[in-house]
């Protein structure tokens, strides 16, 4: 007798997904018997229920010849409503919004290219994701593995696997040349983008002719996400060797990096218990309050008064999840006085990176729990030589806030490209900053003038108020990222702070937001040039070259031309700015903000440089300085 259809293993994917839908997941359908475990499937349509047993159920896909079988399985699976497929109109923003999803949310996606220049274009924006710690997959198509001739729009030359090969210099990649080692490819795969402290971007490249090949796979020995304990040194001698630097030392820094933003308590109670001057990445704003009193705000090649004058007087630097990237230690003279060094960091290669160290590898909060019992086992007391360091420090601090109220409080000089009196960068930051503050927005900032400004101004409570990619400081990345809350299952509203260039890297996600129906803000604050770099070049050479341009851009009438986008004038003073805020917020969907800032020489036109960097003309005095270092 024929077997009852409700009895009858599923068929197609389209059959598959449903029953995996019904059952509540995969995992609950291969419990339930619903789906049997070892099944024959394409090699594309594994990958989905691979992916699809670690979370990852969004897709950012634009689809080309080589990723058709890829598209056919999503377009079923889709259907039944196991998975969600986003269209881009491009691959750097489409693999910045995945970044963002990644990063904010949470939600690790999947960014789905064809072979050539979308695979290259996904690649060069994964580079933020890289230097950022974000976990993301990136299915590439690949040239097919018969060796047939040349593949349209593969890596071009005599060689056996050119994008297995590009894409392993950024990181982990796996080329599904043989389909029965899928399970090896994410395991590999889950371990990159759930790496407890250093997650990174996965790079599956999928040849074009085994993406529609067949394999029998077992999905209950396929990889399920990865949840790593937290871990910490066992070694008792460790943490008293490190409450022995901590008391001999009186002027101690706390160097809280990007990978501190998840432990902001554990952060601030060590702070608290050993008396350090607490330091800010760009990227880490908010792990101590702003008005917090050991809260010297940002430090580095930008950096700020205070912030930096704690790193060049500290004796003892204490760096927690720091990369020690050039622009935040100065290109490694940041810490002139330091003698030695305690790191605290999950990742080996960068927990070695100074001189003088004592290594704790592993998770930042169960190390600072461990650190605070050992030197309440020592009868630690806050010294009153540590009191006065902080005392010192507090007096650059009331500097440091002076001088921003001062420079913006300031009258704007006239802008020679608008002929008129503008607000100046710092003005009009402060200003859409305190309005994201008030409306509970994420601020999102782009690369730049932008950036570097934002930093010095945000005056953060908590992590993650701010993101501000300053890993790669890939221009176009904030208003990408905006297109994120469209794919959230818990959106925010985000406001994109950026400059007229970074904008015209991306602005196609006009488009793309009303697509997604994101609803957020761009606030563009035009200067109608590079200004961070106009600003490096008169600094160091006392010219500018070629960074800016005489070119017009009506960005009010290029934004109306998208249907549904909302554009406002900024105006040219602050009560203008705030009105144009208010009328923005309020539109359901995507809104930009224009606002013409000043771009000139005078010094009130930006918050200042206040450390040193490795670049230009600087260079042998950098380097001669480092030699000097003891870290």
């Amino acid at each position: 007798m024929p077997q009852d259809a409700a009895d009858r293993p599923p068929a197609t994917p389209h059959d598959r997904a449903r029953v995996i839908m019904r059952a509540g997941g995969l995992d609950r359908a291969l419990a339930s018997g619903a789906i049997e475990p070892v099944i024959e499937v394409t090699l594309a349509e594994a990958l989905v229920l691979g992916l699809l047993k670690q979370g990852v159920r969004k897709y950012f896909a634009i689809f080309g010849h080589g990723n058709t079988a890829l598209g056919e399985i999503l377009r079923q699976y889709e259907e039944a409503g196991a998975v969600r497929v986003l269209q881009f109109r491009n691959e750097i923003a489409m693999a910045h919004a995945a970044t963002q999803l990644s990063w904010q949310y949470g939600e690790i996606p999947a960014v789905a290219t064809s072979i050539g220049p979308g695979a290259l274009q996904a690649f060069a924006a994964s580079l933020a994701a890289a230097s950022n710690g974000v976990g993301v997959y990136h299915l590439y198509g690949d040239e097919t593995t018969h060796g047939e001739g040349p593949n349209m729009q593969q890596v071009p030359g005599r060689r056996q696997g050119g994008y297995g090969a590009l894409t392993a210099m950024m990181g982990a990649n796996y080329v599904l040349h043989t389909p029965e080692a899928l399970r090896d490819a994410l395991r590999l795969g889950a371990a990159t983008v759930g790496h407890p402290y250093k997650a990174a971007p996965f790079y599956l490249l999928l040849p074009i002719n085994t993406q529609p090949a067949t394999l029998r796979v077992n999905l209950a020995t396929l990889p399920a996400r990865v949840t790593a304990p937290s871990v910490a040194p066992v070694a008792d001698d460790l943490y008293r060797d490190a409450v022995a630097r901590i008391a001999a030392a009186d002027r101690i820094v706390l160097k809280a990096g990007g990978g501190t933003r998840r432990h902001a308590a554990a952060v601030r109670a060590l702070a608290e218990r050993i008396g350090a001057a607490v330091v800010l990445s760009p990227g880490s704003t908010g792990v101590l309050p702003d008005a917090h009193p050991q809260n010297m705000h940002v430090g580095g090649s930008k950096g700020s008064i205070s912030g930096n004058h704690a790193m060049a007087g500290a004796e003892l630097l204490l760096a927690m999840g720091a990369r020690a990237v050039c622009q935040s230690d100065c290109s490694g003279i940041g810490y002139p006085n330091a003698r030695a060094v305690i790191n605290v960091n999950g990742d080996i290669d960068d927990v070695y990176h100074y001189a003088n160290t004592l290594a704790l590898t592993g998770d930042i909060g169960a190390i600072a729990a461990r650190l605070i019992a050992a030197l309440d086992a020592a009868d630690y007391a806050i010294s009153p030589g540590k009191r006065a360091w902080l005392d010192a420090c507090a007096v650059k601090k009331r500097e440091w806030a002076a001088f921003r109220h001062a420079r913006i409080a300031a009258v704007p000089p006239i802008d020679a490209t608008w002929a008129a009196r503008v607000m100046t960068q710092p003005q009009a930051l402060e200003i859409a900053a305190e309005f994201a503050k008030s409306a509970g927005a994420v601020k999102l900032f782009d690369a730049g003038d932008v950036q570097a400004n934002g930093f010095q101004t945000v005056c953060d409570d908590a992590p993650f108020e701010t993101f501000t990619e300053s890993g790669a400081s890939y221009m176009g990345y904030a208003v990408s990222a905006l297109l994120a809350a469209g794919a959230a299952d818990n959106p925010v509203y985000a406001m994109a702070f950026t400059g007229d260039g970074s904008f015209m890297m991306n602005p196609q996600v006009l488009i793309d937001a009303i697509e997604h129906r994101v609803r957020g803000m761009i606030v563009l604050f035009d200067n109608r040039r590079m200004a961070a770099i106009t600003g490096l070049q008169h600094a160091q050479y006392g010219r500018e070259f070629r960074t800016s341009d005489g070119v017009a851009v009506n960005y009010l009438q290029l934004a109306s031309s998208v249907d549904g986008v909302l554009a406002v004038d900024g105006g040219t003073t602050p009560d203008q700015l705030r009105a144009a805020l208010r009328k923005a917020h309020v539109h359901p969907a995507l809104s930009l903000v224009h606002v013409r800032v000043y771009g000139g020489v005078d010094p009130v036109g930006g918050l200042g440089a206040h450390g040193q960097w490795n670049v230009g003309n600087w260079c042998d005095d950098v380097q001669a300085r480092h030699l000097e270092q003891s870290i």
